[in-house]
């Protein structure tokens, strides 16, 4: 924390945007760019955690100078150049004054947005955590394999709204950039094609799952930022612009967490949250929240899940969706119950529950469709298997299962598949054979690494029941079963 005695910045001296660094980044999403900074840094040697919030402040001049870390980086990417050339002011300029402790950023990265109103509200609810939120360089152990998908993305070659609107055309998911057209202003027809791309993508996911969807997702996401900086005259279109964007990086986000490349799913999810901080979109806020916690417990990191949850609950109360509230609960009981912490998870689901109850509302945002009676058993399944209550989580999985709509193949799949893992772990392994079955059996129309690696521990827990009948079946047919890659 900075001393009482430094002087703060000046307020007649408003952050300029970087234009030169903008132009750099050209047509690659902010946390495409941020993944080759990361790269460029390991080349070098150098740790520095860059992401797409990072890349957003210094192309909005809230980084005059970079640290020296960064600038070795930024130098190495670009040859013969300078920090002025790439439109920082020289270090000289700003040392000492007030704004460095947020210009020169340090090495470990954080994802911590601004304070806004939001924020400061409820401040006793997080029970001591951390204001506001911070994730404390979470996902450090994963950085060595990210820009394996990251940078397959082909980067644009051509801008402009015409281009980003066909890439978002019926399916919104296999279109060539190259054909693009002359840039000219976003209007209503490409907010709405931007916002039916994300439609079209949340339910090819609920079908099919998420493996083969991934990639293809990522033209029209670069698309959505064409469409940002190409403008657009009417603020009501510019702000359906920015939530859709912000709604389209959750999604692709939560194809690559749901395929397991924990990396990309981080930086999209901070992406959406920073621009629904840019924007002041409250429920852009919490969406990104919600995914951050629920990606966190699966990464391992349970404490910030929990902070990550209780983060999206204050921003979300004033929305006033308890359907909303009640998911946003259940995240928060996730992360309690990697902790070990059973009170702590009980009381989430509990208050998860009665918030449910109290029905749907106008207020419940459109994204949460596949929010039901089914979702929430399934995700208490959870809780209670993580804290190894192997009975109560297979009575839970089996109402999930049951209860699920046709439509959502993919649920059904990922309930019944943590069915048979807690049948098998509670000692029941015909009928943990039995729900093994079912889910080989939706595998065919159901592309979902999750889910595999969930069947895999299965089938490892009845290796040494493998003599029995029912469950000989299952191995031999799991072990045929051909593997996404």
């Amino acid at each position: 924390m900075a001393s009482s005695t430094v002087t703060p910045p000046r307020p007649d001296r408003p952050a300029r945007p970087n234009l030169a660094f903008r132009h750099l980044r050209g047509h690659r999403s902010p946390a495409e760019f941020a993944a080759l900074v990361r790269r460029a840094a390991r080349e070098i040697g150098e740790c520095v955690s860059c992401d797409a919030r990072y890349i957003g402040r210094v192309e909005a001049g809230e980084i005059r100078c970079p640290n020296y870390a960064y600038e070795r980086v930024f130098l190495h990417m670009f040859p013969g150049r300078t920090l002025t050339d790439l439109g920082f002011a020289p270090r000289a300029s700003v040392r000492g004054r007030g704004a460095r402790a947020t210009e020169d950023e340090p090495c470990a990265h954080t994802t911590r947005p601004e304070r806004t109103t939001s924020d400061e509200r409820n401040t006793a609810e997080t029970g001591g955590a951390h204001q506001p939120y911070d994730t404390q360089d979470p996902y450090d152990k994963y950085h060595d394999h990210e820009e394996s998908d990251v940078l397959r993305r082909a980067f644009m070659t051509g801008g402009g709204a015409t281009m980003a609107a066909a890439t978002l055309g019926p399916l919104g998911l296999a279109h060539d950039a190259s054909t693009a057209r002359p840039v000219r202003r976003a209007g209503a027809s490409e907010a709405g094609a931007l916002e039916e791309a994300v439609r079209r993508i949340r339910l090819l996911d609920d079908r099919h799952g998420a493996d083969g969807l991934y990639r293809r997702a990522a033209a029209p996401l670069r698309a959505a930022y064409a469409l940002l900086d190409a403008g657009t005259t009417r603020q009501t279109t510019a702000d359906r612009l920015h939530s859709g964007a912000g709604e389209l990086a959750i999604s692709v986000g939560w194809l690559a967490h749901d395929s397991g490349r924990f990396d990309d799913a981080r930086s999209h999810y901070a992406e959406a949250l920073a621009t629904a901080r840019v924007t002041g979109d409250q429920g852009l806020e919490a969406h990104a929240f919600c995914n951050t916690a629920f990606l966190a417990r699966d990464a391992g990191r349970p404490r910030e899940a929990v902070r990550a949850a209780q983060a999206a609950q204050r921003v979300a109360r004033p929305l006033g969706s308890p359907r909303l509230m009640s998911l946003l609960a259940l995240r928060e009981a996730g992360g309690w119950a990697g902790l070990a912490d059973r009170t702590g998870c009980e009381q989430a689901l509990v208050r998860a529950q009665a918030l449910y109850d109290r029905g749907p509302c106008d207020s419940d945002p459109e994204w949460m469709s596949f929010y039901g009676v089914a979702e929430l058993e399934g995700l208490e399944a959870q809780c209670w298997s993580t804290l190894g209550d192997w009975p109560r989580a297979a009575r839970h999985a089996k109402r999930a299962a049951d209860l699920q709509d046709p439509h959502f193949s993919r649920n059904i799949a990922l309930y019944t598949a943590e069915l048979a893992d807690d049948l098998a772990r509670g000692g029941l392994p015909d009928e943990a054979a039995v729900a093994g079955m079912r889910v080989l059996d939706l595998l065919d129309q159901v592309q979902s690494s999750r889910i595999q690696t969930m069947l895999a521990g299965t089938a490892r827990v009845l290796l040494p029941h493998r003599r029995a009948g029912g469950v000989s079946t299952f191995l031999e047919r799991h072990a045929s079963t051909p593997r996404m890659v």
